[in-house]
């Protein structure tokens, strides 16, 4: 809270009110200290009028409603939607995992972690596909922090004894590799085989025989891959994955009880003589998160605000820089988290904004420089949305760095 210089000049009149005057800009200091980190209470959230979050309000609602000129919101039954997509192209593909009918387009846009605005259903629990990944590694992330795990380029073997990391190949395989989904591990999970998921070549006959490549050399999004590394932390973590999300970010953050993280009806082990489900990566066959545009919002501001909520750490903040780390072979991809490197994804975001998105235009991103999250249901195209919503920035509120 800035003090003007009439009042800084008045307060000559003695000592007792110079010290009064000081106590007062000490409690302006935190007062604006703690607004800089707010975080909503369980069950609220502050809002701001975007003038004073700095937005140009007619230029903000016009990129909202170009957004949501975009939404995608039919066929709602995804299950169909989902055998309709991949089983022209994936021998044997079935739904393994539960589904929910899609529903209408909703968004939230956060400023200084208060809702500037938000339009649809932000309460409505939905399927969100792949941008459950980007939680996925939150979990990988604090069992690192658990010291469960010895290091990102540890090899996964070390810490997941059986038969998923053994032999030349699959044994290489590090944590960083799952994570960047770069390992090209071998092999058949929940009876669907790496080769199936998204075959790549025309000959049918050749997927099963696909030439191996290093772990690290090459990038390939593979959601059986992504259910390895759920079911690798499951092994470390030693408890059901979505325990640990809820009991160590959802509950500490005020996220709501309506989330769920589902695995497939086959996904189901023995650990510790107790029956647990490995969940999904994503929603490619059924399962993964299904969950609300606010408790998106919540998880999104988490990041933004590097792993601290409120006075609480929840996540290292070492993390923020190990999963913005470009992959080589794919520089526009981290740890399960989208990158804008070289500014190419984004040109009018910084290069140091990421993002999670999943099928059907589900999406958090996430923009220190400029303070801001944005959570997007049904609505593809993110580059040119959030291009619409930087440009409603008024230029001098505008982040241009990387």
């Amino acid at each position: 809270m800035p003090v003007s210089n009439d009042v800084r000049l008045r307060s000559k009149t003695g000592p007792a009110l110079r010290l009064g005057w000081l106590l007062l800009l000490l409690v302006a200091a935190a007062s604006a200290s703690a607004d800089d980190a707010y975080v909503p209470p369980p069950g609220q959230w502050s809002t701001v009028e975007p003038a004073n979050a700095g937005f140009d309000p007619q230029r903000l609602a016009r990129a909202v409603a170009a957004a949501r000129a975009q939404a995608v919101t039919e066929p709602t039954d995804l299950h169909q939607v989902l055998i309709d997509s991949w089983s022209p192209r994936e021998p044997n593909y079935r739904v393994l995992g539960p589904t929910r009918p899609r529903g209408g387009d909703s968004g939230l846009i956060l400023r200084g972690g208060r809702i500037v605005a938000e339009w649809g259903d932000v309460h409505r629990v939905d399927m969100t596909f792949s941008v459950v990944k980007s939680y996925l590694a939150t979990i990988a992330a604090l069992a690192l922090d658990d010291r469960r795990i010895p290091g990102i380029d540890a090899r996964v073997a070390e810490s997941v004894p059986g038969p998923w990391f053994e032999g030349e190949h699959n044994g290489a395989i590090t944590w960083r590799h799952l994570l960047n989904q770069t390992s090209d591990w071998s092999g058949t999970l929940w009876d669907v085989p790496d080769w199936a998921d998204r075959p790549e070549g025309d000959d049918p006959e050749a997927w099963p025989d696909r030439p191996l490549h290093p772990p690290g050399s090459r990038f390939k999004y593979n959601d059986v891959r992504v259910n390895l590394a759920a079911l690798a932390l499951l092994q470390v973590h030693r408890q059901p994955l979505p325990v640990v999300l809820r009991t160590r970010i959802m509950d500490p953050i005020g996220a709501s009880p309506t989330w769920r993280w589902h695995g497939y009806g086959n996904s189901w082990i023995e650990l510790d003589g107790l029956r647990m489900q490995s969940v999904s990566g994503g929603g490619h066959f059924g399962g993964g998160l299904f969950i609300s545009t606010r408790d998106h919002a919540r998880f999104g501001l988490l990041m933004l605000r590097r792993g601290v909520w409120g006075e609480r750490r929840l996540l290292s903040n070492a993390w923020f820089d190990l999963l913005r780390e470009p992959v080589e072979v794919r520089p526009d991809y981290g740890l399960m988290w989208w990158l804008n490197t070289d500014r190419e994804r984004i040109p009018a975001a910084p290069a140091s904004a990421y993002w999670a998105a999943g099928f059907g235009g589900n999406s958090i991103y996430i923009d220190e420089c400029n303070d801001l999250v944005v959570v997007l249901r049904w609505i593809p195209a993110l580059e040119g949305v959030i291009t619409g919503l930087l440009e409603a920035l008024r230029p001098d509120q505008r982040c241009d760095a990387g």
